[in-house]
């Protein structure tokens, strides 16, 4: 009989941490795309490490993945106005703002003479020209 209820509840902790924390308890934080950790979530999947490796990697896995263990609103984005000191006065973005932007916010130092844009019609044609250019430069 303890054998039994053990192994339910074992069961039930697994099936739990397999499906994710963030995925259970906040499901309309599904599709964030980054921002701040939660950190009730990183700690309820670092739970899962303590008691089994596999379920507590597969939980911030599945957590990472749809975004639900990130605060919301708190991924950075750039406002009109930020945007519009970026742009020259014909609508261009300036690549040297550009790039002081991102060594700002990265702290990495970023040449604009080594940024390279492409404009592309769909998302397919950057998959592909992605593809194309790495291959390019593995070469």
């Amino acid at each position: 009989m303890k054998h039994k209820a053990l192994a339910i509840c074992l069961t039930a902790i697994l099936t739990i941490q397999l499906s994710g924390c963030g995925v259970l308890l906040h499901p309309e934080r599904k599709g964030q795309k980054g921002g701040n950790l939660d950190p009730a979530i990183a700690v309820l999947d670092a739970a899962g490490l303590l008691l089994f490796i596999v379920p507590g990697l597969i939980a911030f896995g599945v957590d990472l993945y749809y975004g639900t263990i990130y605060l919301p609103g708190t991924a950075k984005t750039l406002n009109q106005e930020e945007l519009n000191r970026l742009k020259s006065t014909d609508g261009q973005i300036r690549p040297d703002m550009l790039a002081r932007l991102i060594s700002d916010e990265t702290g990495q130092s970023v040449s604009a003479e080594a940024m390279v844009s492409y404009e592309v019609s769909s998302v397919d044609e950057l998959k592909r020209l992605l593809i194309e250019t790495s291959q390019n430069s593995s070469s």
